[in-house]
């Protein structure tokens, strides 16, 4: 049986209340005592109930994680980031995928308080922010992405804008001048393409160059390579894809078309996926810091669960990296910019 609190304050020679002070982050206990207690911990190993303490404080110790494609590389990497962070808090995460779906997305937040979760994170794709403000239910939320700014909660995401600005200016950097983008959407309410979008004709109106924009429904790798092979007829010299996947099926088809990446047409992705780290050619990408994000995402639902912050919603970006690689490089290997917040 392992240690109690009991035992750790008869070592260290305290109350039980100076430990119990101690093991929950209390500020009101001197350098001293705390240095003593913390020994104590440490030589009897203590590991403290979260059980108990959670049901003392009227929690469970679980948050729901919902988002929109589990089978989405990015999502599936961002959600192990979360899925650590919270562990290191000592919460157990349950995942839900709304496929997008704004019946899923109201189901999820109509939900939360059912399954006795303690909050919630969020990537809405159909939800607005209306609606989210109109919720009656006052369970703890954070927000990801791009659908809702300036909303109801909490909200984690990073700058969509200066980053695709960044990467059309490694391509114009590079020499290119015909640049295409890939992954506009007709009704994109998921928030993600139009800011892309904008940082990719903010960069070309600088430099007084011509766009050229192919839409797509989805973003995964078939879309990908179809767009591309309308786009080819354009003869494009650069593609920057809004998406690693996107860029993926991309390449598939110029090399099919027996160009070459990219001497003949650099590419260029959004996420850093693993896969694009291994193909061939490897993948010039922004790097959103994952770890980050989640950190941050955790952290301030923490906070609200503990009602340690009355303060307004904040809107907080995670830093990013262009990841230069052999598809825009070629042989001369990659590199990777700065951290951008």
């Amino acid at each position: 049986m392992g240690a109690s609190l009991r035992d750790v304050a008869r070592l260290a020679g305290v109350s039980v209340k100076t430990v119990s002070n101690v093991v929950n982050g209390y500020a009101h206990v001197s350098p001293a005592t705390r240095a003593k207690v913390e020994h104590a911990l440490s030589q009897l190993d203590y590991r403290p109930n979260l059980s108990a303490r959670n049901l003392r404080q009227g929690r469970t110790g679980v948050i729901a994680l919902a988002l929109p494609e589990l089978d989405a590389p990015y999502f599936a990497e961002l959600s192990r980031f979360i899925i650590d962070a919270a562990a290191e808090v000592g919460w157990l995460v349950i995942i839900e995928q709304t496929g997008g779906s704004l019946d899923r997305e109201r189901q999820v937040l109509d939900g939360v308080r059912r399954h006795r979760v303690d909050g919630l994170i969020l990537s809405p794709i159909a939800i607005g922010a209306d609606e989210l403000a109109a919720r009656t239910d006052d369970t703890a939320l954070v927000l990801l992405g791009e659908r809702i700014h300036g909303g109801p909660a909490d909200h984690v995401a990073v700058d969509n804008v200066r980053a695709a600005r960044d990467v059309t200016e490694h391509l114009i950097g590079l020499g290119r001048r015909r640049i295409a983008a890939l992954g506009a959407q007709d009704n994109s309410i998921s928030g993600t393409a139009p800011p892309r979008l904008a940082g990719y004709r903010e960069s070309l109106a600088a430099h007084a160059l011509p766009e050229t924009v192919a839409k797509v429904d989805r973003y995964r790798r078939a879309e990908g390579a179809a767009a591309m092979a309308a786009l080819l007829e354009a003869r494009p010299d650069a593609v920057f894809c809004f998406n690693d996947l996107l860029a993926l099926g991309a390449i598939r088809t110029i090399l099919a078309a027996g160009l070459r990446v990219p001497e003949d047409v650099a590419v260029a992705g959004f996420d850093d996926i693993e896969d694009g780290r291994f193909s061939t050619p490897t993948l010039t990408t922004v790097a959103p810091d994952k770890a980050q994000l989640a950190g941050i995402a955790v952290d301030l639902l923490k906070q609200r669960i503990e009602g340690r912050t009355d303060r307004p919603p904040r809107e907080v970006h995670a830093t990013y990296r262009l990841m230069t690689r052999e598809s825009t490089l070629g042989g001369r290997g990659g590199g990777a910019a700065g951290d951008q917040a």
